[in-house]
């Protein structure tokens, strides 16, 4: 997000990039294991979004997808040097360019840091060290819920935190030196890093301590912009603190810092623009100024979202912690949900409380795409990419009413957000756990076993399933399910994708299950549950049931999309 505005102690035009795709977990020397209650956490993109709603809230003009191609500049009469007057400035979606003019011009882009003084002194010596840090998610019971775990000193000396966070469990992270890229994606060796550290610390009742590759249900990579101080002696050195550098054009850089001294780095880059260009300014408000939706919250203001809307308690205790006092707003565009209970609020998807209203109120917030409701309103992408994918078409109907899109722009929104959970969430190295050319590694006794399993679904031994099979199954022992489901289900295991499941293919899926590669599949359970309620259906004497028919079969399956 690029943020071009007027703030109120000054004229001034602030660059800005806000990277929602890293949590990052600032270290101290500690002893080689800690363990601390997990109070110091956030949801990063929120706390981002709700700084630039209260910006906007004290006269700051915002834009979203504003991309910096160039700054202006003009020469200073008294001195005849050229001085940054500005920026040129493009609508990444419309591609229109226009002009922003101001006194004092502060780049605060992040990894991109070097991108833009660059475009003031195409000289100046790069001062960002960009370090790319991956984070896997896996369920929450990995964790407890208000504790987390710290070691400084891993197997290769890098730091690995395993924290409980969203309700899921938040592991990392890696520390490697990266390019800057917009689009950062994570790769299976990093992933793989993090599993093998974090089993250290299992215990034993988790399935003999391991920790599966298929329980990662998103992964991403973010760019940590390390900086060294330009004015410092030593200029390799990297500074832990923030950087504030200005140019000889005036153009004033703010990088390095974190997210637990923002305050502090924004209070000293508008100290530094005050002085340098010798701007009228008030005192600085900064300390102690709420956030958007931060003054009327309380710890018990979901209870109110419950009582005077009808929503579920998880929902509104969600809302609560993500809006705050503005949770009423969103309750109000709520959704009747046409059951007794809850009254308003359907979910986008039955595991998490997201609703539908959150896609409408998102877009009063900036929200332009479908990748910025599934990553930067919801965290979705970040806390299951296959959940993900599952609410992207309804996120895309929603959004295309609210700013009308026609058929084609629906169709490329749902490409383009299935592209950033296929590469930059994890998706296609999760989706690789599984191809055509898995190996089948298991036992002659569970080959048999399995093949058995198979052959209760293909009773024409075709040697291959498809959603008639499947449903036959279902039938016979009184379950019902919509073909679309089913389709969804067999299509995650077929791996040529010609419509059917044959043998190999759900034996390479078996086999993978029992490596820890893939976990959860919708099609195993389903299966492994029907053919249990399948044996138990054994004859019942007549004279037992006096000459009627008797039925105790109890048939359940709890899907988990992970």
């Amino acid at each position: 997000m690029y943020i071009l505005g007027d703030r109120d102690r000054c004229d001034i035009s602030v660059v800005t990039h806000f990277s929602t795709t890293s949590l990052w977990l600032e270290v101290t020397p500690v002893p080689p294991l800690m363990l601390f209650p997990a109070a110091g956490q956030h949801n990063d993109a929120r706390m981002n979004l709700a700084i630039a709603l209260t910006a906007a809230r004290y006269g700051a003009a915002t834009a979203n997808y504003m991309e910096v191609v160039s700054l202006l500049k003009k020469t200073d009469p008294q001195t005849g040097k050229e001085r940054v007057s500005g920026a040129r400035c493009k609508d990444v979606l419309t591609g229109q360019e226009f002009d922003v003019r101001a006194k004092c011009v502060i780049n605060a882009t992040g990894p991109f840091t070097d991108t833009v003084r660059k475009m003031d002194d195409k000289n100046a010596a790069a001062i960002c060290q960009p370090s790319a840090g991956v984070h896997i998610v896996m369920p929450g019971y990995y964790s407890p819920e208000s504790m987390g775990l710290l070691d400084p000193a891993t197997s290769d000396g890098r730091v690995i935190f395993f924290l409980p966070w969203q309700k899921m469990t938040i592991a990392g992270t890696t520390d490697t030196p990266t390019d800057v890229t917009p689009h950062p994606i994570p790769s299976e060796e990093d992933i793989n890093f993090i599993l093998n550290e974090v089993r250290n610390y299992l215990s034993c009742d988790v399935e003999g301590g391991k920790l599966r590759r298929g329980d990662v249900l998103a992964a991403w990579s973010g760019i940590r912009p390390l900086v060294t101080d330009p004015k410092s002696a030593d200029t390799q050195s990297i500074s832990r603190n923030h950087v504030v550098d200005i140019s000889e054009s005036g153009l004033i850089t703010i990088a390095g810092g974190k997210w637990t001294t923002y305050r502090s780095m924004a209070e000293d880059t508008i100290n530094a623009a005050v002085k340098t260009h010798d701007l009228k300014a008030g005192p600085s408000r900064t300390v102690g100024l709420f956030l958007q939706g931060g003054k009327d919250w309380s710890p018990t203001l979901y209870i109110r979202l419950v009582q005077d809307y009808g929503l579920e308690s998880e929902v509104a205790q969600h809302l609560a912690a993500t809006y705050g006092d503005k949770a009423f707003e969103v309750a109000k565009m709520a959704s009747v949900t046409g059951k007794r209970w809850p009254i308003v609020g359907v979910r986008l998807v039955s595991e998490f409380p997201y609703i539908e209203a959150e896609v409408k109120y998102g877009i009063k917030e900036y929200a332009c795409t479908a990748v910025d409701m599934i990553s930067r309103r919801t965290r979705l992408a970040f806390l299951n990419v296959q959940a993900a994918e599952e609410a992207l078409p309804r996120i895309v109907e929603l959004m295309g009413r609210e700013l009308n899109w026609d058929e084609y722009k629906k169709q490329e929104e749902l490409e383009t957000a299935r592209k950033f959970l296929y590469y930059e969430m994890g998706y296609k190295s999760r989706s690789e756990q599984l191809t055509d050319r898995s190996e089948i590694s298991l036992l002659p006794s569970d080959i048999d076993r399995y093949k058995k399993r198979f052959h209760k679904f293909d009773a024409d031994q075709k040697g291959f399933i498809t959603i008639v099979d499947v449903q036959r199954v279902l039938e016979s022992i009184n379950v019902q399910m919509d073909e679309n489901t089913l389709h969804e289900i067999l299509n995650e295991v077929d791996l040529n994708k010609n419509g059917q499941v044959e043998l190999n293919e759900f034996l390479q899926l078996m086999s993978a299950i029992q490596k820890g590669r893939v976990s959860g599949s919708r099609l195993a359970i389903l299966m492994k549950t029907a053919e249990e309620n399948l044996d138990r259906r054994v004859p019942i004497p007549v004279d037992r049931s006096c000459g009627g028919l008797h039925n105790d079969l109890i048939f359940c399956i709890h899907f988990v999309t992970c």
